[in-house]
């Protein structure tokens, strides 16, 4: 022991039981790393488990809360398209709800949440961000009923925007599509022009968009083509809408009888034949 304190003369000796000690060491604290190893393994997948379940918990409610983001970011951004700086038609006219569509299947109708109490009129066209969506044709006290553009027999004057062609946009009533009739297979019209509102109707202010040419087919055996367009408003998908006031009616120009039938103007003189005797 004094000459291994002074010398280190049993350093080797010692190196070498150390190394043959060393899988004996190992062997004997196997079963109790084994026991260790196996306790944390469980303890780690209980801790995994109960994470992955609290992670998928947290998935569904951002999932929900992104969904719910998406679709107020798409409202905002449907929203400032109709506003007064982005549309000129949006000024002075009347954000509406769209609430349900028509109780009947076979009609193409909403119902919005305006009404007589809001200054709702019966015959305000209604628009959205992008087009034309229809027409009120129903007022009630709190609601209004709109006929989409796109409803059999609504028709509206439009103007195609390339070379200025007037024509009347009938909604054809099935899978939401626009005929334009009576127009001559001669006409210059082709597949993505579209048809802008011309105004001559009083009702609908002139610029606005309505459909966009979908299909032209000419065929020399008929008079007209046939021309199908698609809305370009989202006459089916947004939710909400603006209704614009109705423009005021120029004056009817009056015709020479009725100028005639007016007190004082026009009116002759009744002759007097028994006055002309007596005077002979």
């Amino acid at each position: 022991m004094i000459a291994d304190h002074r010398f280190h003369a049993l350093e080797t000796l010692r190196l070498s039981l150390n190394v043959l000690a060393q899988p004996l060491q190992e062997a004997a604290s196997m079963p109790s790393q084994a026991l260790a190893r196996a306790a944390d393994f469980f303890t780690t997948q209980s801790d995994l488990l109960r994470e992955n379940r609290q992670l998928r918990a947290k998935l569904l409610e951002q999932s929900a809360a992104a969904q719910e983001a998406r679709l107020l970011r798409a409202e905002q951004e449907h929203l400032l398209h109709m506003a007064p700086g982005r549309s000129r038609y949006a000024d002075g006219g009347i954000l509406a709800e769209v609430l349900y569509t028509a109780r009947n299947p076979f009609t193409r109708k909403i119902v919005v949440d305006k009404g007589l109490s809001h200054g709702i009129k019966a015959g305000m066209p209604v628009i959205d961000g992008t087009g034309v969506v229809g027409q009120v044709t129903s007022v009630g006290t709190f609601t209004s009923e709109v006929t989409l553009v796109t409803e059999k027999g609504q028709s509206v004057p439009v103007m195609l925007v390339r070379n200025g062609l007037r024509a009347i946009a009938v909604g054809s009533g099935k899978d939401g599509t626009i005929d334009v009739p009576f127009i001559p297979a001669s006409a210059d019209v082709q597949q993505g022009d579209l048809f802008v509102t011309s105004g001559i109707d009083g009702t609908y202010p002139p610029g606005l968009t309505v459909a966009q040419v979908s299909s032209v087919e000419k065929n020399s055996a008929y008079m007209f083509a046939r021309i199908v367009a698609r809305p370009a408003a989202g006459v089916d998908s947004y939710r909400y809408v603006v209704l614009l006031p109705l423009a005021p009616t120029p004056p009817r120009p009056e015709t020479l009888e009725e100028e005639a039938r007016k007190p004082g103007k026009g009116a002759a003189k009744p002759r007097r034949e028994g006055g002309s005797r007596a005077t002979r």
